[in-house]
């Protein structure tokens, strides 16, 4: 990225989600430097799944930003999320699988994501087992209470279906 480009990049980052119209245009300015750069794909790609819900598209612009660069630590966590959200689970397998080789990547973030890949396969065990290893990974207290709360709320999930499954027997 050149400096202009960061320029224009940083200010989209910083208006995203609060301000999108000046996100749109300041990443509109710095994919006008570089069309394929990462960074501002993943950005894009993220306005399309989280602000417009709009998975496959938000894919396109993923993929795009792995081509241009496998490194691009950051794309990692929000790919996986909009591949859940889509209900790709088996490229959301496969992406939990490789990101966790990528060198710099937010292991305690992937290891989340690889636990809510389990509850959404209602593999809570699992999804426990996840939260226990992204704890290994996770050096802010601030992360640690989420993925607490993470635990919690898999736990009542677990509950509540062992329950079920006593009371239909």
């Amino acid at each position: 990225m050149n400096t202009i480009q960061n320029k224009y990049y940083f200010q989209a980052l910083d208006n995203f989600p609060y301000n999108m119209e000046d996100t749109m245009e300041a990443l509109n300015y710095a994919l006008s430097y570089d069309p394929n750069q990462a960074d501002c794909l993943c950005l894009l790609a993220r306005v399309y799944a989280e602000v417009l819900n709009d998975y496959t598209t938000a894919k396109e612009y993923f993929e795009r930003a792995m081509a241009s660069n496998l490194h691009c630590i950051s794309l990692y966590p929000p790919y996986i999320e909009c591949l859940l959200w889509n209900e790709d689970f088996q490229e959301a397998e496969k992406l939990i699988h490789f990101a966790l080789t990528v060198k710099g990547v937010d292991k305690a973030a992937i290891y989340n994501k690889k636990s809510l890949w389990y509850e959404y396969q209602r593999d809570y065990k699992n999804a426990l087992k996840a939260i226990d290893e992204a704890r290994l990974h996770t050096y802010t207290q601030s992360f640690m209470s989420h993925l607490d709360d993470r635990a919690k709320l898999i736990k009542q999930k677990e509950k509540k279906v062992n329950k079920k499954q006593r009371n239909s027997k």
